[in-house]
Formats: structure tokens, sequence, C-alpha cells
């Protein structure tokens, strides 16, 4: 196999669920990039179009996919748009309605509801477009000006985001979950469904890490930690929400001292500065420990990537923190591949070249305002 250190049947047995197979894999880095060939693969859509996005804005990028998924209902093509209520708060009805009135079928995942208001901190927090059952796109991109880029005409600030592009058999246990959802939340099954055993090329071995409940969350943690444990060169970590709980950071102290070398990109600035304050009130254990942490300049860190033994990767939308390890429903893949693994890692030296460094000492002498806005952010940790 690619690494003696990981194994199929391990990460099988812990995801109770197989691996299938990647014809083509292409990394989606690059936001103007990114959304070129999305809107392309939309456009280009024949049968079905079947997208789950936690945010989804009516905003210039958003109003412009929307507007190529009335075109493709209207030539005949079966379009499904599924969008987390809370992330999708600030889009108007009128956005969905329009969309609804031109034939596009739309539903909302996890709305509110007065009878149980705790459960709206579970939220869909997964991107997933699937495209006639033969491509698939995933990754932490969301439908926004931010994420395409369109906004640096007026701020001059975008966002950094990984995505992934996927073809071959991988795609239909992807449809899978995305009907899975659907019908979850009020949807007919589709019809258009893409035909057992179609695209059976063999390719490279590629497993969705789709969660949404306790049980599948819990396997993804144990599947973070089975990455830890059992890397012996290298973990390559970037995380736009770092909140490690104490097992996480043991574990991390762990692979440092059996001579892994831990590198985590965090955002220098985050677009939820109390859940960046949260994550640094542990810098200090992990600096200590012998971790290597880079802040991230410029542009927003989005992106959820994660290395190890530049072989086994996870991309997609899981975040180091407690929202997305306890409370979200998430959407990752896991590849087994030294070649993409090499892109990974080509990737993350690109984004270490734009990102400042943590001293240990120059953090030991911040500022005590940061040093107490840390200490007390953290004590929210667990809804962060």
């Amino acid at each position: 196999m690619q690494c003696e250190n990981f194994s199929v049947p391990q990460i099988e047995e812990i995801l109770k669920t197989n691996f299938s197979d990647a014809s083509g894999i292409r990394l989606l880095w690059k936001g103007k990039e990114s959304f070129q060939s999305i809107f392309e693969a939309v456009r280009n859509a024949k049968k079905f179009i079947c997208l789950v996005f936690y945010i989804f804005r009516n905003d210039e990028t958003g109003n412009a996919l929307a507007n190529i998924l009335k075109q493709k209902s209207i030539e005949g093509v079966q379009v499904y748009v599924l969008y987390d209520h809370f992330g999708s708060f600030q889009t108007p009805i009128r956005f969905w309605h329009e969309l609804s009135g031109a034939g596009v079928q739309i539903k909302a995942s996890r709305p509110f509801k007065w009878t149980s208001p705790g459960h709206y901190v579970h939220r869909d927090h997964r991107k997933l477009i699937i495209i006639d059952g033969e491509k698939a796109f995933t990754g932490g991109l969301n439908i926004a000006n931010e994420y395409s880029g369109f906004h640096l005409r007026i701020k001059g600030r975008g966002w950094r985001d990984t995505g992934v592009m996927l073809e071959g058999p991988i795609v239909q246990d992807l449809f899978a979950h995305f009907e899975k959802s659907w019908r979850l939340w009020g949807g007919k099954s589709i019809s258009n469904s893409p035909a057992t055993g179609a695209n059976n090329k063999k390719g490279i071995a590629a497993i969705p890490v789709f969660v949404s409940s306790i049980r599948s969350r819990r396997r993804m943690r144990k599947l973070l930690y089975h990455s830890i444990n059992n890397s012996t060169k290298s973990i390559s970590l970037t995380t736009a929400y770092f909140i490690p709980s104490r097992m996480m950071l043991e574990t991390l102290e762990g692979a440092v001292k059996r001579g892994v070398k831990v590198r985590l990109i965090v955002p220098d600035i985050s677009d939820v500065p109390i859940a960046s304050y949260a994550g640094k009130a542990s810098y200090t254990r992990l600096l200590k420990a012998g971790v290597e942490i880079y802040a991230y300049q410029g542009e927003i860190l989005h992106a959820k990537t994660y290395l190890f033994d530049d072989c086994w990767s996870i991309i997609g939308s899981t975040n180091l923190d407690f929202q997305s390890l306890r409370y979200n429903d998430e959407g990752n893949v896991g590849i087994y591949d030294k070649g993409l693994g090499r892109q990974m890692a080509g990737v993350f030296e690109e984004d270490i070249k734009k990102a400042k460094k943590i001293n240990p000492d120059e953090w030991r002498n911040r500022p005590f305002i940061g040093k107490f806005l840390e200490t007390f952010c953290a004590l929210f940790r667990r809804r962060l």
C-alpha cells in the first residue's frame, strides 16, 4: 500500500464504510479558479445537479450561480438545493422563491423549532455538489463573494479555502449521502440517480467521511486520532478554527515525542474572534511541546485540510473545534494516495510562505490583554 503505517482495512473499520475509487482528483485552492471550475461543471450538467451548502448568499456570487441553476432547470435538468437554515439565515425568502419558481427543488436543513430551540446548535456545515453522478465537488467553500474572490474588486481582501473535484465511483457514494439528507429534510427520492456501476474505472482510493449523528461524529474524531497516532514522519494541519480538546492536545504532544514533525496553520485574523482567542489559549502548551504554529497572513484562512505522512489526506468542512467535531453535520473525503499527498504538501508549503511562525519566546511576552481574552474566551470553548 501507499504507507505501511496506514491501512485501508483499519480506516474502513473505524468509519464502518468502504473505500471507493476516484478516477480523477483535482485540488481546488485558488478562489477564482475553484469557482470557475464549479460554474463550468454546473453549466455543462445534462441530467441533474445536487447542491448542499452551509452558506448560500444572495450576493453577486450567489446570484450568478442561482441564475445558472434557473437556466438549467428551464432546460429540463433536475436541480436540488439543500441549504443550512442557520448558515443561510440572512438570505431572503424571496431568493429561494425565485429559484423555486424556476423549477429548482429546495429544502432547508436543521431548521429552527420553537419546540426544541437547543437543537439549533446542530448545523449542516457540509459543502457538496454532484453533477450528473459523474463529478463531485466538496471542501470548505461556501457560495458567497468572500470565497469566490468577487469582492476583491471592492474590499481587496479574500479568503483562502480548499476544495476538491472528484470523478469516478466515489461520486456515487457521495450522491448517496446527499440523497439521504435530501429525504431526511422532506425531499422525495431523486429519480435521476446515477446508475450503479457507472464509471467503474479503478483509480485512487478515496472514502467519504460524512457525519450527521453522534455515532458518526465519534467515528470522525476516532479517525483523526488514529491518523495522528499512526503518523511516523509528518503531520500538516490547516484549519480555520482550532479549539483543541484535552485529548487532542495530548495526542499532538505524543506525536512530537515520537519524533513526528507537527505543523499547524491557523488564521492570523479570524472572522470569528472569540473562537480565535479560545484556540490561542492552547498555544503555549503546544509550542512548549514542539508543535510548530503558523499564523496565515493576508487572506482570511478558511481551509480544513489534514495531511499525514504525505500519503493520507482528509479534505472537507471539518474544523478542529468543538462545534465541528461534536455538533455539526460535516462532509469530508479521505484520500489515500502519495501523488495527492505530494500535491497537498506543496499547497501546505505555499501557505507556510504566507504565514508567520509563532516564536515561543515572543508568544510568552504577548500583551496582557491578549492573555486575558484567551483565558476568558476559552471558558466557552465547548460551544465554539
